[in-house]
């Protein structure tokens, strides 16, 4: 019987509903549990480094954001992680293939393999799928709990849109592999794994153990081209398009002329000047393949 450290964060979109159908779950898969609450995410970590020796795995239920919160401790211990996807976006659990059906993803934690991922890394702080300015950081702080509650998946969408007109260019220097790149962008998004705000995808080809960041830089001259971009955004394809920019790298640069704020897993975390690194096999998790 393996034992686990449940944590699930009950303020997530399905949190609080789930809790007791997921300890009824994995009761019936044989899983022996440590239940805690996760109502504030910066001890999570703390958490898991707490128990790392009475368990054999740490199980999240919640989405994105409670999953970043736990990175450090899944380093510092190097306990695999299981994942019951419970937020709104759950770009994590669709990188790694991961059912968003409660009775599936614990399917998946009782039958899957360990895997090894790649995690990004920003100015000190570690990332599942993307760290971006600019745009991006205007719909973090937009996209409130409420509205998260009343539209969930469509919420990234519907609040893209409120903000999209007030979106502005600003200058940038891009440094990567041996080459510098000034740019005038709406926005810069540097990713790890392959989707992120609700089911964009970083790059067609992306995947989460690829050792290598996917940066692209919209370089657009006004909003609306950025809603024509949108369908090949969502399946990865933009990098043919006009004004965007795209490029692979272990370690990119990112300088503006005032510090500009940095989106990492939906939370802002970091400021400009940013450097990106990739860190391959860094954090083990549990998938079907």
């Amino acid at each position: 019987m393996k034992k686990a450290l449940l944590l699930i964060n009950q303020h997530s979109r399905k949190g609080q509903k789930l809790l007791s159908q997921a300890i009824t779950e994995l009761q019936a898969l044989g899983f022996e549990w440590i239940a805690e609450s996760t109502n504030h995410p910066l001890e999570i970590s703390d958490t898991i480094r707490r128990y790392q020796d009475r368990v054999e795995l740490v199980i999240i239920g919640g989405g994105d954001g409670t999953l970043n919160a736990a990175i450090e401790g899944l380093i510092d211990t190097q306990l695999p992680l299981a994942i019951l996807p419970m937020g709104t976006a759950n770009d994590l659990a669709r990188t790694l293939g991961i059912p968003t059906s409660l009775p599936e993803a614990c399917q998946v934690i009782a039958s899957g393999e360990v895997r090894a991922i790649d995690l990004g890394w920003v100015n000190g702080k570690h990332f599942f799928n993307v760290a971006s300015l600019g745009l991006s950081v205007q719909i973090t702080e937009r996209l409130t709990k409420e509205v998260k509650q009343r539209w969930g998946i469509f919420a990234y969408a519907f609040t893209a849109v409120q903000v999209l007109w007030e979106a502005r260019l600003f200058r940038a220097e891009i440094r990567a592999n041996d080459r510098a790149f000034r740019v005038n962008t709406i926005q810069i998004a540097v990713g790890n794994g392959r989707y992120y705000g609700g089911g964009m995808t970083v790059a067609e080809d992306a995947t989460i153990d690829d050792r290598r960041l996917d940066l692209y830089s919209l370089e657009t001259q006004h909003w609306w081209q950025i809603i024509a971009m949108l369908p090949a955004m969502r399946q990865g394809n933009h990098a043919s398009l006009p004004n965007v920019r795209t490029l692979h790298a272990q370690e990119i640069e990112v300088y503006t002329r005032k510090p500009r704020p940095i989106n990492t897993d939906g939370e802002i975390t970091a400021y400009t000047p940013a450097k990106f690194r990739v860190i391959p096999q860094a954090l083990k998790v549990i998938t079907l393949n």
